[in-house]
């Protein structure tokens, strides 16, 4: 079963998406954190633009709402080059990447989200298109098949993942440009909001934003959502004004503690504590007890636990730390103290 989560680092609809594109950066000078990646953006950027030539392809993994897709954008905005978006699972045929690869003028950026969901025939058709910018197209079938050579103007290939290890080692090493993007710390959540606020016109304290920023496990599309949240009960509860108490109470009524966990992770947290003792226990049997499917809780779930180091991954299985115990108001014998919220 998937469940809608507000902490999810997934767009929830195409709307919210829609809506996050006049909140992202457009150029590299107002992107804010993902420091070291900017730096190098930067470099790559400008020496490609000197010699007078495309970027190199560029594969971009880490967790989701990180800024992977706005970093696509940036690189063909600082290019002066058109960006066409697609997914790995929307590729499903040569014909559907075929169609793509050649309406792509000089310099433009391909952007694959998922790329490590891309089915193997593509993949592989992909390979002559990522390094001598042809491809072999086949073209009718049994004895009167024909390979014909396509010539494509060079672009880049831009690749997004959740998954890097899913990808091929030949398909990993067509990319010239391996960029990791980890979760921002909360300084930099507060600048993101900063900014926000003030493109949405929301009148916001410094504390609210702290209080938000901490609670949005490092992610600037959870940010940008609990921000929105919390406009809105701050305008139906309240005069509008976001202040510390109101986004407090916004985001405890959204099931949001002050870690940034929600109701899935504390579930994930008391089901390693009090059925298995603290662990350690498999994924899959904590995906049956939670009837989640495996991949949301090693996608969704256990990055950010990981990050914040309430759990720990064995040979065995996961562990739950003091600090989860704590946060959940559990002692290690098992007595239950008052739950921090």
């Amino acid at each position: 079963m998937t469940r809608e989560r507000i902490v999810d680092g997934r767009p929830l609809s195409e709307v919210e998406e829609t809506f996050n594109w006049s909140l992202r950066p457009k150029t590299l000078s107002e992107y804010i954190g993902q420091k070291t990646v900017i730096e190098k953006l930067n470099i790559s950027l400008k020496a490609s633009k000197g010699r007078g030539e495309p970027h190199e392809h560029v594969l971009f993994y880490g967790p989701p709402g990180l800024g992977k897709t706005t970093l696509a954008n940036v690189i063909a905005n600082e290019m002066g080059t058109n960006l066409v978006a697609t997914s790995g699972p929307a590729l499903e045929r040569t014909g559907d990447l075929m169609g793509l690869l050649t309406n792509l003028e000089q310099g433009d950026v391909l952007f694959i989200d998922e790329i490590h969901r891309l089915p193997r025939v593509i993949e592989e058709f992909i390979y002559p298109a990522m390094e001598d910018f042809h491809v072999d197209f086949l073209v009718d079938k049994g004895a009167f098949a024909k390979t014909i050579k396509v010539q494509l103007k060079r672009f880049t290939l831009v690749g997004a993942t959740t998954r890097a290890g899913f990808l091929t080692a030949p398909f990993r090493e067509r990319f010239g440009i391996y960029h990791y993007l980890d979760f921002y710390p909360p300084d930099e959540i507060a600048l993101i909001l900063r900014r926000s606020a003030k493109i949405l016109g929301i009148d916001v304290e410094d504390s609210a934003i702290e209080q938000i920023a901490k609670r949005s496990r490092g992610t600037p599309r959870v940010a940008n959502r609990l921000l929105r949240r919390v406009r809105d009960f701050a305008e139906v509860k309240h005069d509008g004004r976001v202040r510390e108490r109101i986004a407090i109470d916004a985001l405890e009524l959204e099931g949001v503690d002050g870690r940034g966990l929600d109701e899935l992770d504390r579930k994930f947290l008391r089901i390693i504590i009090e059925n298995y003792a603290g662990g350690p226990v498999g994924i899959s049997a904590l995906s049956a007890s939670l009837n989640e499917e495996t991949e949301t809780l090693e996608d969704m779930v256990e990055p950010y636990l990981l990050k914040i180091a309430f759990v720990n991954r064995t040979r065995q299985g996961r562990v739950a730390t003091n600090a989860a115990f704590g946060h959940l108001g559990i002692k290690r014998n098992g007595a239950k103290q008052q739950e921090l919220f």
